[in-house]
């Protein structure tokens, strides 16, 4: 039996799942693209510093894969593999838009994936680690990790009024800029807000495509 074409190294967090939820839209979108391979990466015993893994991803971290069907080529950064398996993967655009042929999307799209990679992702993420993790209790830290993150939240808040995603016309598609974004701000009560109640918007978006039959089984990854 031939293997899998895309073997996925990852980890259950914000960074992983992007990748294991657009893999499982890939497969039920596209039946010909078949299953792909998981391995789970145990981040906190370092796993993901050892040698061989230093070879696939000189960063260290996760998610990483390894494209089979394409003379293993790997790929690191969450939104680098979103887009190459879109661009390799996904020939009609059911979840990214035509660069050339709806440009003006298309960079709309990229626009939301770099506000989560170099935004959410980042601000989010260092609040995590002063409220949970720190080995001593820094105020500062934890207020302004905090604060910037629900003003991110804000910005989608009113990104999403009257829209159902991110990028695309009218009320918008569900694309790689959802897939990047939503990890984040689905995992909000562990750090930033109990509830996204005063993110109205943002919460029915959450709850949308935390319906989506791909988004259960890619969390469930890891």
């Amino acid at each position: 039996m031939s293997q899998p074409p895309i073997l996925l190294y990852t980890f259950a967090t914000p960074n992983g799942w992007p990748i294991s939820i657009h893999l499982e839209e890939l497969k039920a979108a596209y039946p010909t693209f078949g299953n792909y391979e998981a391995k789970s990466i145990p981040i906190s015993k370092n796993v993901q510093k050892e040698d061989w893994f230093i070879e696939l991803n000189p960063n260290g971290r996760i998610p990483t894969i390894v494209d089979r069907s394409r003379n293993n080529f790997s790929v690191f950064e969450t939104s680098a593999i979103l887009l190459y398996l879109s661009q390799h993967y996904d020939p009609d655009f059911k979840f990214w838009f035509d660069p050339v042929k709806d440009a003006d999307n298309y960079s709309e799209m990229l626009q939301w994936i770099f506000f989560a990679h170099g935004g959410i992702g980042p601000m989010q993420g260092q609040a995590h680690h002063f409220v949970l993790f720190a080995p001593e209790d820094v105020p500062y830290a934890k207020n302004r990790y905090i604060n910037e993150t629900k003003r991110l939240y804000n910005v989608l808040e009113i990104r999403l009024k009257e829209r159902d995603y991110l990028a695309g016309s009218g009320r918008g598609k569900y694309s790689l800029a959802d897939l990047k974004t939503f990890p984040w701000v689905r995992i909000h009560a562990k750090a930033i807000t109990p509830t996204l109640d005063e993110f109205p918007n943002v919460k029915a978006w959450v709850q949308r495509i935390e319906e989506r039959s791909a988004t259960v089984t890619g969390l469930k990854v890891g």
